[in-house]
């Protein structure tokens, strides 16, 4: 039987880090992040949707989506949000369903779903297991600054936009401490690995 881990966190607490460290141990990471993109591609299902939803006005000259468009238009309307997300959320767990299976027939041991929202969108389902990965609050609105260029306010936005990473570590099978270095991080995850007997 193939093991099904999830691996989430917050925004800027390591969890894309944590992510590639798995990677780099030969273990299958099915990212939503990757597979929300694929499911707006022109051509898509969920593509022509978006469009029909929302209008031509948010395409680039390519035809392409232009997020920054969209994601103005539904950071400031929760009902257009929720429209948007009821139309990319099952695409994603459409593709995510297939790449799993892809896996189990290339007979992969272990499973690790990378979702951002895992808790947010009741996703827990999908997996067994959950790996938190956090930071402290100082920490994750200093490494949010300096990646995003943005301000202090937007950051503090997108931080409360998602379940406290608090509430996260206390739901989650393991949490990963992305406070100290690299190498402490690696080490926790070795140990994780051996623990719960994970093979790729």
């Amino acid at each position: 039987m193939t093991k099904m881990i999830g691996l989430t966190g917050g925004i800027a607490s390591g969890k894309s880090t944590v992510s590639k460290m798995l990677k780099e141990r030969g273990f299958t990471i099915l990212d939503a992040d990757i597979a929300a993109r694929v499911v707006v591609e022109p051509g898509q299902k969920a593509y022509k949707q978006i469009i029909e939803s929302f209008g031509r006005d948010i395409l680039n000259k390519d035809k392409s989506i232009n997020r920054s468009k969209l994601g103005s238009i539904i950071f400031n309307d929760v009902e257009k949000r929720k429209t948007l997300n009821s139309i990319v959320h099952p695409a994603v767990r459409e593709c995510l369903n297939l790449w799993k299976n892809e896996a189990i027939e290339k007979g992969k041991k272990t499973i690790i779903y990378d979702i951002p929202l895992l808790y947010e969108s009741n996703l827990t389902y999908l997996v067994e297991k959950v790996i938190v990965v956090f930071v402290d609050p100082d920490i994750q609105l200093k490494r949010l600054l300096n990646r995003n260029n943005l301000s202090k306010e937007e950051a503090l936005a997108r931080i409360s936009s998602q379940l406290p990473l608090k509430e996260k570590v206390e739901r989650a099978d393991v949490a990963v401490d992305n406070n100290g270095t690299m190498d402490e991080t690696e080490r926790q995850i070795n140990e994780l690995i051996n623990n719960w007997n994970l093979e790729p």
